[in-house]
């Protein structure tokens, strides 16, 4: 029998375009279309802004996992080192918040110093494990591709560049695409750019060869949203952000 894979869509981009609400509005899409299919969102921007934009609250994030193997190592209790690694897929699945159809989990800070590349290498196939246990996965990355490929998974089957209407935003996505290409598979790639504050210069929009998925008019709601603190599955459908990541899944043939 085939093994099921996860479609696995990774976000990324320069800091403070919208990234983590595009993030947290996929997941509800998702989650909104498929309510019988399982969802799993991963933040992996050491920020955890993902947590706070779907109202979730972390207890343990994949970082506390490995620094706790790595403190048995130093300790030089190399026994319960391996005991714990062998549990690792166990404390991970214990890690995972659920609401409904959702579930999530927190990479959490970037590592500590010191190279551990075995223990990264084998948590990183475990996570990889866990998300073909879902049907949709959403990472919400850091700033480069590179990060979620060392920290996450190196496979994802779509991967959504976001960005502002800003030259430097869009160079920045563009240099993430190139990198993206020699460090990540990935099977499809498009840019959605957010918080353009005037929609009559989108033809004006230059992404190399990267597609637009979509153009986002500066969101009102979604900032209003933010100043209440109030979580993305609350904000109104008939805001121009939601209506914007809609339009990027359509356009990717995933919703």
């Amino acid at each position: 029998m085939e093994e099921k894979k996860a479609t696995i869509i990774a976000l990324t981009g320069k800091g403070g375009v919208g990234k983590t609400s595009l993030s947290a509005l996929i997941v509800r899409l998702l989650s909104e279309t498929y309510p019988e299919k399982k969802i799993l969102a991963i933040d992996a921007d050491p920020a955890v802004g993902l947590a706070t934009a779907l109202g979730v609250d972390v207890a343990s994030t994949v970082d506390d996992i490995r620094k706790l193997f790595i403190n048995a190592v130093e300790d030089g209790n190399t026994k319960k080192a391996i005991e714990m690694l062998g549990e690792a897929k166990f404390q991970l699945f214990d890690a995972l918040v659920e609401m409904n159809n959702i579930s999530f989990l927190a990479i959490g800070r970037p590592e500590a110093a010191g190279c551990y590349c075995k223990v990264n290498a084998y948590l990183k196939e475990v996570i990889s494990m866990i998300a073909n246990s879902f049907d949709y996965v959403v990472i919400d990355g850091e700033a480069g591709i590179e990060q979620v490929n060392r920290r996450v998974m190196e496979k994802v089957t779509h991967l959504i560049l976001v960005s502002d209407a800003s030259k430097k935003g869009l160079k920045v996505v563009q240099t993430i695409h190139s990198v993206a290409k020699e460090l990540t598979m990935f099977e499809k790639a498009g840019v959605i750019v957010n918080r353009m504050p005037d929609m009559s210069f989108v033809d004006t929009i230059d992404t190399g060869d990267i597609p637009i998925l979509t153009c986002i008019p500066d969101d009102k709601l979604m900032s209003l949203s933010d100043m209440k603190g109030d979580s993305v599955l609350e904000l109104s459908s008939d805001s121009s952000i939601y209506k914007g990541a809609k339009e990027a899944l359509q356009k990717l043939n995933i919703i």
